[in-house]
């Protein structure tokens, strides 16, 4: 399971070194092959584990063709999917379609997300972040079966 927040910084060809912390789990897990995707919902990437992305891809392979909301899905996630490498640096180079998809410069956020990363802008996190607790703390802001969860 990934989780936290990193604080990382891209280079100026657009690699980030991955955390230490995940390396060993990324190539045991997946000798180090990752797909990058744009997220379907905030504007962000999404970067998964070859073996995490294939079960989305089983996944989407099992909508109907037919629907125009399933190939709208398929165009977003897997149209923008791209495979990744750590090199023996334990770094990945984010092309740079994605980079400025995703309002990626030098300072970033790498954000576990269980089976998955994130990656953010770091001001859009930070931004998103505290709008996120704020949004918790108010009275009704989590639903009692979310609010359950924590307690």
């Amino acid at each position: 399971m990934f989780r936290g927040a990193n604080a990382i910084s891209l280079d100026a060809k657009g690699r980030l070194a991955m955390p230490s912390r995940y390396r060993d789990e990324l190539v045991s897990r997946c000798d180090g092959q990752l797909i990058v995707t744009i997220d379907a919902v905030d504007r962000c990437l999404c970067i998964y584990p070859l073996s995490e992305w294939e079960v989305i891809e089983a996944k989407l392979r099992q909508l109907p063709s037919f629907s125009e909301e399933a190939r709208r899905l398929q165009r977003v996630l897997i149209g923008n999917a791209v495979d990744l490498e750590l090199d023996g640096s334990g770094r990945l180079l984010v092309p740079p379609r994605l980079r400025e998809y995703a309002g990626l410069d030098k300072r970033a956020m790498l954000v576990g997300q269980l089976n998955k990363f994130q990656l953010w802008n770091e001001d859009d996190w930070n931004a998103l972040a505290e709008a996120d607790l704020a949004a918790i703390k108010q009275p009704g802001g989590l639903p009692d079966e979310l609010r359950d969860l924590i307690l």
